[in-house]
């Protein structure tokens, strides 16, 4: 998935240099970015326009749709910001496997 790819590189890096409450304010900017106005949620036509604006504009419709699909959890065909910082987060196991470890650090 390329998608993972490119969240493996960005997001930990994100966290180290912005820490914990810069990362969630950074990631609530991208949903700012990416939700259709009207809605006030990502749609699979706002993300589709926006996403360029993210680097993953060279992503195939089909795998957007796979991305909206497997951060959809209350299956509204939408993401709101919590489930598209949940998705971003769990694109990148890297960044997770770091926290972790930092959390269990004594």
């Amino acid at each position: 998935m390329g998608s993972s790819v490119q969240f493996d590189d960005f997001l930990p890096s994100m966290a180290r240099k912005l820490g914990v409450e810069g990362l969630i304010e950074e990631l609530c900017k991208g949903f700012q970015l990416l939700m259709d106005p009207r809605a006030g949620r990502i749609t699979f036509q706002s993300l589709k326009r926006n996403a360029a604006r993210l680097g993953l504009g060279e992503l195939r419709d089909d795998e957007l749709q796979e991305m909206m699909r497997e951060g959809d959890m209350d299956g509204d065909g939408a993401l709101d910001q919590t489930e598209f910082c949940i998705l971003m987060v769990r694109l990148s196991p890297e960044l997770m496997e770091q926290e972790s470890y930092r959390m269990f650090e004594c």
